[in-house]
């Protein structure tokens, strides 16, 4: 049975019709964090932080407390955001940017003061057109409040913030790539070392790129304390996260819960989640962590929800999207569109990728529109064994960004999964789902 008692932390104000604005998040208790932040030492706020044991929201998981703490020492440094929330069936930060967008900002003002920033970014999906207005809005209002601008709340503290739209690009969703955009240029993702962001980042300053809901749970935790946030979850995932449930099920839709304490089938089955399978079907197999995430079958479905727990099974929970799948889908089908994403998104600079992508797409469109041949399975894996070496997760980089040794995991799953369908595909010249 799902576990539903914990405290809705990033969805507290989701029932009112006017969440987005000043006057209903002051009401229900909005930059209180910030004012007492404001009375603590920023060391002490980033303690809270560590505490709390913060995974990043946006896909890597890696502690946001331990991200801060590698901030070079510099007179100029800089605070990002990601919302370039791109990734399909992902759509948590787009929530949070058009249903909250104070509680994102009193976040990135608590954040920029612990770390002491003077300047911060808020870097949003090009499409997010209601959460770009609402955003904007929102930071006005706040300039208005005295949360924002000079000597915040009257204090010593200082910061502006600027929203900029990005022009859609997926690969603008890894941080050095977002980099590269914000300073005007084409989203290449950048070698690392040296362009860690935390020594050379924006600008070539110091740079720390936060997730949105990663800055949604801040206000909460500097209220409550890290310790409150760590007693929730298990393990190393504390606290609650979101999670986009869309595919085959009754109630897609935007999801809070407590890590660990519920699995996959809760999120899946539990009337006050996802309510089963749609027509009450099998289901066949669920994507746990967005599309670049390799594939489950029903056989997970008691698996804790949880980082570890996730990643001990060979994939992960990254963008925070599930996905199911059931009886009627077809794997191929659903392969191939997600392979046919990432040939679009390649950003074209590593061979592996650009090309690799490409391949990979031609074989599957092959294979579901009716010219398959069973050669092409095998040929496949050895492709995307060139892509990612030993076809394992995580997987082998041979990019500068993960998105390229990424591209073969829902192949590779579907193959491994479902060699029968692809069989069927063959032996029918066509989808049988047709």
């Amino acid at each position: 049975m799902a576990v539903l008692d914990s405290p809705r932390i990033v969805t507290a104000r989701a029932q009112y019709d006017d969440s987005h604005t000043l006057a209903r998040y002051v009401a229900t208790g909005g930059y209180e964090g910030l004012r007492k932040a404001l009375t603590l030492f920023p060391e002490e706020v980033a303690r809270e932080v560590d505490d709390a044991s913060l995974l990043g929201r946006g896909g890597a998981g890696f502690p946001a407390g331990r991200k801060w703490s590698m901030l070079r020492k510099s007179q100029i440094s800089y605070l990002v955001v990601n919302g370039d929330e791109s990734e399909p069936a992902t759509f948590k930060d787009h929530f949070l940017v058009e249903r909250d967008p104070h509680q994102l900002i009193e976040g990135v003002i608590i954040a920029a003061y612990a770390l002491q920033v003077n300047q911060a970014f808020i870097f949003l999906r090009g499409e997010f057109a209601l959460g770009l207005e609402r955003v904007q809005q929102a930071l006005n209002d706040a300039y208005e409040h005295g949360a924002l601008g000079s000597k915040i709340f009257d204090s010593n503290f200082s910061l502006d913030i600027v929203v900029h739209p990005g022009a859609g690009a997926y690969i603008c969703g890894e941080e050095t790539a977002l980099i590269e955009a914000l300073e005007g240029k084409r989203g290449f993702p950048r070698i690392k070392p040296p362009f860690f962001p935390a020594v050379n980042g924006l600008y070539g300053e110091p740079t720390v790129v936060n997730n949105v809901e990663t800055m949604a749970n801040l206000p909460w935790i500097v209220l409550n304390g890290g310790k409150a946030f760590a007693g929730l979850g298990g393990g190393r995932s504390t606290g609650t996260r979101l999670f986009a449930l869309a595919g085959r099920v009754k109630n897609p839709g935007i999801y809070e819960i407590e890590m660990v304490k519920n699995t996959f089938r809760d999120l899946i089955y539990d009337p006050a989640l996802g309510g089963g399978i749609t027509n009450d079907a099998t289901i066949k197999a669920f994507i746990p962590g967005g599309v670049s995430a390799p594939w489950f079958g029903p056989d997970m479905l008691d698996l804790p929800i949880g980082q570890d727990e996730v990643a001990e099974k060979a994939s992960m929970l990254g963008s925070g999207s599930v996905v199911v799948l059931d009886e009627t889908s077809c794997v191929v089908r659903a392969a191939w569109r997600i392979a046919k994403f990432f040939s679009r998104e390649s950003c074209g600079q590593c061979t592996p990728c650009r090309e690799g992508s490409g391949w990979i797409e031609r074989a599957m469109y092959r294979l579901e529109h009716g010219g398959g041949r069973m050669e092409d399975l095998d040929m496949l894996l050895d492709l995307m064994d060139n892509i990612a070496p030993g076809l394992t997760w995580p997987p082998q980089q041979t990019t500068i960004c993960v998105l390229g040794p990424s591209i073969p995991s829902s192949v590779h799953a579907a193959i491994d999964m479902f060699r029968d369908e692809f069989a069927e595909h063959v032996k029918l010249q066509g989808c049988p789902f047709d």
